[in-house]
């Protein structure tokens, strides 16, 4: 199992040593499973954690499910629609809670506006 560091980003050499990927394999992966991606403020494409998941997720259906391309893709959609679909639940039991956060969500929005 491999661990990924907690952090917000990760360049193209670092998820290259993580998923032990050659970068030019990540490059072309990333044009056939459409993986969208950040670009930092000098224009260098980063990867979030998810995406190093995913790619982790590719690697494992290619290399050693020995999926073809086109099988990888069908199964990579299965796997994205389910983690898409699953949800955080989380059940507050104390009203004082919810209102809470509710305030919280708010302030947080009304600072994005002065801030945009």
């Amino acid at each position: 199992m491999v661990t990924i560091p907690d952090k917000l980003y990760f360049k193209i050499g670092e998820v290259s040593k993580i998923t032990r990927v050659k970068p030019y394999v990540l490059r072309y992966w990333e044009s056939e499973f459409k993986i969208n991606l950040q670009k930092s403020k000098s224009n260098q494409r980063v990867y979030r954690k998810r995406d190093v998941e995913l790619i982790l997720e590719i690697k494992r259906l290619l290399y050693d499910e020995k999926y073809t391309l086109n099988g990888a893709k069908a199964r990579i959609k299965e796997w994205l629609r389910g983690k898409n679909n699953m949800q955080l639940n989380i059940n507050f039991p104390d009203q004082r809670y919810v209102k809470m956060l509710q305030s919280i969500k708010e302030e947080l929005y009304s600072m994005k506006k002065i801030l945009s």
